[in-house]
């Protein structure tokens, strides 16, 4: 398979909602395999179809120490977050040389459609619930800085133009 480019922000892909996937078939597990390849060649704990410039709701995440256990997911939607929150240093190869602390809920269900093409409810804690989350934002057209004060968005924004 291959790695990708990321598309760079503020590509209108990255701010539009990407559609559903109908059925996982065996073009969508190369979409998928191409991500993971993305991920690692960033290196990254997750990446959302959207960020290469695949408008389809399609997420890999991976934030195991060993890698190579990537969670992939179709249509991904949290059923769950609780109430604990946690604070995670965020970024994107989207808008490189820049992040952010962004607080998301410390753990979350997610019910996704996995590669074999069935549904599949999995509860995901601290990295794996943060990166997750971070994926779905993007499914949904946003970005983590996106969740931030518009004081603290536009100096983020600002810091990355001098830094391109």
């Amino acid at each position: 398979m291959t790695a990708r480019r990321c598309i760079p922000w503020p590509d209108k892909r990255l701010q539009t909602p990407a559609a559903p996937v109908e059925a996982i078939t065996d073009d969508i597990r190369a979409i998928w395999a191409d991500m993971v390849d993305t991920m690692e060649a960033m290196p990254g704990y997750g990446l959302a179809a959207p960020q290469i410039g695949v408008m389809l709701r399609l997420a890999v995440v991976d934030c195991s120490a060993e890698r190579g256990k990537a969670v992939l997911m179709a249509n991904p939607q949290v059923l769950h977050a609780s109430a604990q929150p946690r604070d995670h240093d965020e970024a994107s190869p989207n808008l490189p040389g820049v992040h952010a602390k962004i607080t998301r809920p410390r753990a979350v269900t997610v019910r996704f459609l996995n590669d074999k093409g069935e549904m599949e409810d999995r509860d995901f804690v601290n990295l794996w619930a943060t990166s997750v989350q971070h994926q779905i934002d993007h499914l949904n057209g946003k970005m983590y800085f996106d969740r931030l004060s518009k004081m603290k968005r536009d100096m983020l924004l600002r810091k990355a133009r001098k830094a391109s």
